[in-house]
């Protein structure tokens, strides 16, 4: 069945009604005094699960590489580790502030624990990789298990 470009939204709408309580369903009128209750909702889901990484993964002949922006994470919070093809990275991202806010007017950026985990899209060498962290990205290079090109065989 084909999608249509608005059927994202209502996806939306749909997930975010899924997650609401009972309690939390309220009237446009009800939003303003909610803003606060709702807020302090969203940071304990958010200390419930992990921040997922945003990765881009592609390959040339020989390599496969695997990146993600890891700015303001020093690599000795970072952990990253492969198993029969199955990539892990995690870490911690600290905002550096230990000040206790008491009233958020604008929060975009996210802080703490985070987690990435994808199975590799082609058969690498788990013993030859490099991780590098420059700049704030995450590069992680595979060489590539060489694949056999078909043989021919005659029937007889």
């Amino acid at each position: 069945m084909a999608r249509k470009q608005n059927d994202d939204l209502l996806i939306e709408d749909e997930l975010a009604a899924a997650f609401l309580d009972g309690d939390d369903l309220s009237t446009p009128s009800d939003d303003a005094s909610n803003v606060q209750s709702n807020n302090n909702d969203d940071m304990d889901l958010e200390e419930d699960f992990p921040g997922q990484l945003a990765v881009d993964v592609y390959e040339t002949d020989d390599k496969l590489f695997v990146k993600a922006r890891t700015a303001g994470v020093n690599k000795d919070e970072l952990d990253v580790s492969i198993s029969d093809g199955i990539l892990t990275v995690s870490g911690t991202l600290s905002s550096g502030d230990d000040v206790e806010a008491t009233n958020w007017h604008i929060q975009e950026c996210y802080w703490g624990e985070f987690s990435r985990t994808l199975a590799l899209p082609v058969a690498v060498r788990e013993d030859e990789v490099e991780a590098v962290l420059k700049d704030g990205v995450l590069t992680i290079s595979f060489n590539k298990v060489k694949q056999e090109q078909a043989k021919k065989i005659q029937v007889l």
